[in-house]
């Protein structure tokens, strides 16, 4: 039951099982990660640093804790989506308290150089939090080797059910409850344990651990695939991201004075997401994209694509076929 789906997730990230705390899923444990060092550590500082392309469910927390009252420093990105640890350098002091950096980002699939920043973290006497979300079953994620205190995984994006995730807590890290009530999960969290939604990811984090080689092989290989038939296809196509760090699964891919929504309508069999929305008076571009500087041009015509362990080549071909159909189209229009 339980024990074995915690041992199955602590195996995974190389952890103990008493680290393994269960959750409804990514934004509770990115929530309860933040919330509750703020809380834990009011005493001793009100400074937290993060990053300007972090998923809502850190950015939303980290706009509340400023309502509160406390610090937050919002650390920009270079081009590729990439934070420069020096920066986190140049921004710590002696009243930060937590360093909340993602490990891959979710649009363009940057990874960013968490141990090194978790170092400068430590050294001064900082908590660091790192939402795993994307990451975990794409690249190899261990708790040790990234040097984090705080980590967080979503179960829905490792081939796990929704409303399950973990918040990973090193032992001797004080934070603060954030469900109160009776003394479920080792007494961390309240509220009856969902042991379908359990074991479930404790399978898929065990699947992670038997197969991540063959599925970052096979995934780099489709992507791959299909960013070079892109780039076959349709002249002038941008690749966004970092072109070695990043996850092997996410393709962000930008078609110079095109319409992201305009682009998915006309796919029939390609899912895909928008990297911005056209309106009549404006374009919303996504907060990543703004925060790398992408030209309008090429960020209003921005989709991310995605390959999973059962994508095949033949699926990726016709993806290609489609998408440069429809983006020769729309240029002749």
């Amino acid at each position: 039951g339980v024990d074995r789906a915690r041992h199955q997730v602590a195996s995974m990230l190389g952890c103990h099982d008493d680290e393994v705390l269960f959750t409804s899923g990514g934004t509770e444990s990115d929530n309860h990660a933040i919330k509750g060092i703020a809380g834990a550590d009011r005493a001793r500082g009100n400074h937290v640093i993060t990053s300007n392309i972090e998923h809502p469910a850190v950015e939303e927390v980290c706009r509340y804790l400023e309502i509160q009252g406390l610090e937050v420093t919002y650390l920009p990105v270079d081009g590729h989506g990439l934070i420069d640890p020096q920066q986190v350098e140049d921004a710590i002091t002696d009243r930060t308290i937590m360093v909340t950096i993602m490990h891959a980002n979710n649009e363009v699939g940057t990874i960013q150089p968490i141990r090194e920043i978790a170092d400068i973290a430590h050294r001064h006497g900082a908590v660091m939090h790192s939402d795993c979300a994307q990451s975990v079953g794409k690249i190899p994620v261990d708790v040790d080797d990234l040097g984090v205190d705080l980590l967080t995984i979503a179960g829905h994006k490792l081939y796990a059910p929704k409303g399950i995730g973990v918040l990973y807590i090193r032992r001797g890290v004080e934070i603060e409850k954030f469900m109160h009530g009776a003394d479920h999960e080792m007494g961390r969290r309240a509220g009856t344990e969902n042991i379908i939604l359990e074991a479930g990811l404790g399978i898929a984090c065990q699947l992670i651990e038997q197969n991540l080689d063959g599925y970052i092989q096979h995934m780099g290989q489709m992507r791959d695939r299909l960013e070079a038939g892109l780039r076959r296809e349709i002249p002038g196509v941008r690749v966004n991201g970092h072109p070695e760090k990043r996850l092997p699964n996410t393709s962000s891919v930008s078609f110079k004075d095109q319409e992201a929504n305009t682009i998915l309508d006309k796919l029939q069999s390609v899912a895909a997401s928008a990297g911005a929305a056209c309106h009549a008076d404006r374009i919303d571009v996504s907060a990543v994209l703004k925060a790398m500087n992408l030209p309008i041009e090429y960020a209003m015509g921005t989709i991310r694509l995605s390959v999973g362990r059962h994508t095949t080549e033949d699926e990726i071909d016709r993806a290609v076929q489609e998408i440069a159909d429809v983006i020769r189209v729309q240029s002749h229009v």
